[in-house]
């Protein structure tokens, strides 16, 4: 017997390298993107604020249009690479179309510049994004692995972009692009060579009967939990990134000069870089522990926290002490929800629910509020503005904490038919 589990756990080891690789390589592409293409623009470009602005728009926009399709499409795949590997090959022509097409477009109309490359950016990104996560998370139900472990390859991957870009920006701008392209192109050969699944075991991770039909999708509309998760989704984690936006700004406040600010935010977000990374190797094993709807109810308590804390600090020392939190945040939250919706939901309906609950639904909260707080930083200040964003998610949470379903810890993976937690 025991050899036969130490072959098991050799056969689950082998598949899963592969898989971090994977997030490395997707994320890598993310890190880029939105960390040098606002700088691209504005020096290669030379678009103004409003037109560098519509690109970002259109990316957040169109996204809405992909994601509740491409969570049905993947739920009907399953473990069929169509879409995933659509979006990947996508992602090769990165570079070229940076280097090639993107300038004519903008001497014909910038804000027709602005909808192509929105449209195309989304594909691969914004949308993309929850094709990816849903696919490992899936991964890793049929190949015994935590998914966690597998998206510190997305951790690593904003490290060596931040180290990388900057570098060959530097060197020369489009090459930011052609990097992204050939991270695209290691994508397509690991999601073809090397991400092998268990198929004997495929059923832990949704519907092998290909039984999936329209009426049983749009079922989901009608399930409260769903809604009380997007609620959650809307409150919690959209205000943890509107928060985020502009938070350099009011950080540097609080330094006689401006370089004296960029540098202790750039030593702060390597160290909260660094817990978050660390932080990803024992989370699943607490998550386990205490439960998924637990963690995502702990993410939100502490979310408000942070905010809340952050307002009311009297000087930068605990302004660092308030934001290194958002190291424990990110793995807390990645780990939960991935659980929670594989207990809380019906299996076959995975990427469905994760893309309406929280990439969705997200995404129309962080545009709503991020319009709202600017005007609010402008009126009130940051400080007061802070506040009211901590009271929101403090009474978000607080009313998920009443009406989030508990999770099938045996389905969501935390635990084994005997109760036992899995580890």
């Amino acid at each position: 017997m025991q050899s036969i589990d130490q072959a098991s756990s050799s056969k689950h080891g082998s598949n899963f390298w592969g898989f971090p690789l994977t997030h490395f390589s997707y994320f890598f592409i993310w890190a880029v993107i939105n960390g040098y293409l606002t700088l691209w623009m504005e020096q290669v470009g030379h678009l103004n604020g409003a037109e560098s602005g519509a690109v970002f728009s259109m990316m957040a926009g169109i996204s809405l249009i992909y994601q509740p399709f491409f969570g049905v499409i993947s739920d009907k795949l399953l473990f069929k690479k169509n879409l995933i590997l659509t979006i990947a090959i996508a992602g090769i022509f990165i570079g070229p179309y940076f280097q090639w097409l993107f300038m004519p477009l903008l001497n014909i109309n910038s804000y027709l510049a602005a909808i192509i490359t929105g449209a195309f950016l989304s594909f691969v990104l914004n949308g993309g994004v929850s094709v990816i996560e849903q696919y490992v998370q899936r991964a890793s139900l049929a190949n015994h692995f935590e998914y966690a472990h597998s998206r510190v390859g997305g951790s690593v991957a904003g490290i060596v972009a931040a180290l990388v870009a900057g570098r060959l920006f530097i060197w020369s701008p489009n090459s930011i692009f052609w990097i992204c392209t050939l991270a695209a192109i290691i994508l397509v050969g690991l999601l073809v060579f090397s991400d092998k699944i268990n198929l004997n075991n495929a059923s832990a991770a949704g519907d092998t009967s290909d039984s999936l039909n329209w009426k049983t999708v749009l079922s989901v509309f009608k399930l409260k939990n769903l809604w009380v998760l997007a609620i959650f989704y809307m409150g919690a984690s959209a205000l943890y990134d509107v928060f985020d936006q502009q938070f350099i700004i009011f950080f540097k406040t609080f330094f006689h000069t401006a370089a004296q600010g960029t540098l202790a935010y750039s030593y702060m977000t390597s160290a909260q870089t660094a817990i978050e990374f660390l932080l990803m190797f024992p989370m699943p094993l607490i998550i386990n522990k205490i439960g998924s709807r637990n963690g995502l109810i702990i993410y939100g308590f502490i979310t408000a926290i942070r905010i809340i804390g952050s307002a009311l600090s009297p000087n930068w020392i605990w302004i660092i002490g308030f934001r290194l939190l958002a190291g424990l945040e990110m793995p807390l939250l990645l780990t939960s929800i991935m659980k929670y919706i594989a207990g809380a939901f019906d299996i076959r309906l995975y990427a469905t629910i994760y893309a309406l609950a929280s990439n969705f639904a997200k995404q129309i909260s962080v545009f709503i509020f991020s319009s709202v707080a600017g005007g609010l930083y402008d009126s009130i200040g940051y400080q007061h503005t802070y506040i009211y964003m901590g009271i929101v998610v403090a009474v978000i949470t607080i009313f998920a904490m009443f009406f989030l379903k508990k999770e099938n810890p045996v389905q969501a993976g935390e635990r084994d038919s005997e109760g036992h937690v899995l580890r």
